[in-house]
């Protein structure tokens, strides 16, 4: 693929390359998908060991990034005689009987009948029985502390992602997964001794922090070790034992009785992540891509021997291009150079925003399904439809490619909110006036139906979001772009936790503003470039060429009048569109 270095960018006036422009090829270090790791063997015997060394935390991660679904699941409360008659047996509804989100407590009754009970009885569905919400009795004046403790374990996801991008883009990506288990065991095993509430927020909060840093490391070694062509797949894995991992957390529940022990074993296994900083190697691409060649050399022999690659023979060159290169000062980079792109910020802002509103939207989705009441039942539900959606991704990304999957889903996802905003409504006013119940139970079974929809194509515009975002930003910043993305989609999780603070004051216009933010993406993916089967951008300057398709030729001259087609037509002859240099996703810069 022939590579044109331009002065300017294309239209707006500007002059392409002189007719004495000759296309050029970037170095060979500068190749890595199409040179460097066909040199050093390909996908091979090194890689896939260290790509299945990456799947395994992803199973513990998750069950701790959704631990608050047992540390914070509200009991079942019945009163057994109150302050004014403690003959009589009264039966109050359970504290989770809300259409709140699974974790958090509410104070439902205006007459404060749970709160006078003088012989209540608990009992917890999720497998515990004691929980943090038991232990410090976090309802009726005290339920604020549930919001609070489970807003600081989502805000500290978001800043320890934002954190984390920026420093694997500095000073590698192994660091931050060494610090981030550190910081995750020292601070979950003190979870476990924490005497008070504010001790408990403030250590979830740290906890938060690190499981954000190893999410992210991991993320960016297994994506960056990967060839083209493998990339979705092993991703894709990843993200189903993620779900798995959800699916083990009731069961570790039930057999952990207590919270304590559940979050020393959710916890330990953390710890043997440590011994990856031995085995584990830095990621080889963004060594080359910030000019650590050093290190990069004691790597590649390392994998051409792992691979049986003979290094004696180099036909293509990289073993003399590296020993020449070995002098180089190396440079890192930051997330905010992209302040002086002209359409990386561009691509980037498009994704933060998909992030934001689907994350938003799945939580949105997820009160409608959860009805009135969450039990272990309407979990296992969420976790088979994050199952069901991560199947799907797989299915329509390899039909209709990255971006045509992610428009559609989240067309799919702004339809089912809207439906659920307006439709509903008017068929219960219009069609079934004269009989409520069944206005009300129709209503309610296809509020359902578009949620578990919404859930599961929301689920896959957050994920192909994420993964979009590190195929088409360029290694030197790859980290914190995809730790902004991760920080966007903790945010969107927060949104109705805050709302619960408010005592549910703002909801529907939270709604609203979310569902259009989702209009506001339909209309902004299509600019997005189109990254299958492309190698991974290094620099800056091969990620600010990434630029959409434009239009076939013969279908731009429907868009011109007469006299413009005569016009259109003597651009063709131009040196830069004789080059040949279309890519999939347009004109590749450099």
């Amino acid at each position: 693929m022939a590579v044109v270095r331009m002065d300017h960018p294309p239209g707006n006036g500007l002059i392409g390359p002189s007719p004495e422009a000759t296309p050029s090829r970037p170095p060979p270090l500068a190749q890595v998908d199409g040179v460097v790791f066909p040199f050093l063997g390909g996908f091979g015997r090194y890689q896939k060991r260290l790509v299945l060394l990456s799947w395994i935390p992803a199973l513990l991660v998750s069950c701790n990034q959704f631990s608050d679904y047992m540390h914070l699941a509200q009991p079942n409360i019945t009163c057994a005689g109150n302050a004014t008659a403690a003959a009589d047996t009264v039966a109050v509804p359970p504290l989770n009987d809300s259409t709140h989100t699974p974790f958090m407590a509410d104070n439902y009754e205006e007459n404060g009948m749970q709160c006078s009970c003088s012989e209540p009885h608990i009992q917890l569905e999720s497998g515990l029985k004691e929980n943090v919400i038991t232990q410090w009795w976090l309802v009726c004046d005290e339920e604020w502390k549930a919001h609070i403790a489970h807003l600081s374990f989502l805000l500290g996801t978001a800043v320890g992602a934002l954190l984390a991008g920026a420093i694997a883009d500095w000073w590698g990506r192994l660091p931050v997964l060494c610090v981030s288990v550190c910081a995750t065991c020292v601070c979950g095993i003190a979870v476990t001794f924490s005497s008070t509430v504010l001790a408990f927020c403030m250590l979830r909060f740290v906890q938060g922090f690190g499981l954000a840093g190893i999410s992210l490391s991991l993320y960016l070694l297994r994506i960056e070790l990967c060839l083209p062509a493998w990339r979705f797949s092993m991703t894709m894995v990843a993200n189903v034992l993620a779900v798995g991992g959800q699916l083990l957390l009731p069961a570790l529940a039930v057999l952990c009785v207590d919270w304590h022990v559940l979050q020393l074993v959710l916890i330990c296994p953390l710890a043997l992540m440590l011994f990856y900083a031995w085995f584990f190697p830095e990621s080889l691409r963004w060594l080359l891509a910030t000019q650590r060649y050093e290190r990069a050399k004691g790597q590649m022999y390392q994998v051409a021997q792992s691979n049986s690659v003979d290094t004696e023979t180099d036909e293509s060159g990289i073993l003399s291009a590296l020993e020449a290169e070995l002098h180089q000062t190396p440079q890192s980079s930051c997330i905010l150079q992209i302040i002086h792109t002209r359409n990386m910020w561009k691509n980037i802002l498009v994704l933060c925003v998909n992030s934001l509103s689907s994350s938003g939207m799945g939580q949105c989705f997820v009160r409608a399904v959860s009805g009135v009441s969450f039990s272990p039942k309407h979990y296992l539900v969420l976790v088979g439809i994050a199952m069901g959606g991560c199947i799907v991704l797989v299915t329509v990304v390899l039909v209709m490619g990255r971006r045509g999957a992610q428009l559609s889903f989240m067309i799919v996802t702004a339809l089912a909110s809207l439906l659920q905003l307006g439709l509903l409504n008017l068929i219960g006013k219009y069609s079934l006036r004269h009989d409520t119940a069944l206005r009300d139970t129709l209503n309610r079974r296809l509020s359902v139906a578009l949620s578990v929809i919404g859930m599961l194509t929301s689920h896959a515009v957050s994920h192909l979001s994420m993964f979009i975002c590190a195929e088409i930003t360029p290694t030197v910043i790859r980290g914190g772009a995809v730790g902004l993305l991760m920080a966007n989609a903790a945010v969107g999780m927060c949104v109705t936790a805050l709302v619960d603070l408010q005592k549910m004051r703002g909801f529907f216009l939270l709604r609203i503003i979310l569902t259009c933010s989702c209009l506001l993406s339909i209309i902004c993916i299509p600019l997005l470039p189109e990254t299958t089967g492309q190698p991974l951008p290094e620099s800056m300057a091969e990620g600010e060429g990434l630029l959409r398709r434009p239009l076939p030729s013969g279908e731009q001259h429907h868009l011109l009048t007469r006299s413009e087609v005569a016009e259109y037509s003597r651009v063709a002859d131009t040196p830069m569109h004789r080059q040949g240099n279309d890519t999939v996703n347009g004109i590749r810069t450099a």
